[in-house]
């Protein structure tokens, strides 16, 4: 796997994903940070936007997800953006999403937030 990566860092939207009925009614804010690992060579040496992954496209793939569908588990969000730009863009080796839920509440508590990262490979999904 490369060691180029590019970070799509802080995305904050407003979704209806949660395992209680109040998260599912009333909505939260989450944060989604996306980094891609693929070889930015041939972008670096070019200036061409055609020889990278346009971030723009990937930001859009992100929002309509967490805006989307509402999903019981933070997993299956990150799960979703995962797959979503592994299948759209093709110059991505692997992905790393983190999906995090700030200002928690955990029974008399209040947590900072909780997160979810997950890392996929496209090679891990080929088969190969």
């Amino acid at each position: 796997m490369t060691t180029d990566r590019i970070r799509l860092q802080g995305m904050q939207f407003f979704g209806y994903h949660g395992t209680l009925p109040e998260e599912r009614t009333l909505g939260q804010r989450f944060v989604v940070d996306v980094e891609l690992h693929c070889d930015l060579r041939d972008a670096g040496r070019s200036d061409d936007l055609a020889q990278t992954v346009d971030y723009s496209e990937v930001y859009r793939q992100v929002r309509s997800i967490v805006e989307g569908e509402p999903a019981r588990l933070t997993e299956t969000v990150a799960e979703r953006i995962a797959t979503a730009v592994l299948a759209a863009h093709p110059r991505v080796e692997a992905v790393a999403v983190t999906v995090a839920k700030p200002q928690v509440r955990l029974g008399d508590t209040v947590l900072a937030g909780s997160a979810v990262e997950i890392l996929r490979r496209r090679a891990d999904l080929s088969g190969a």
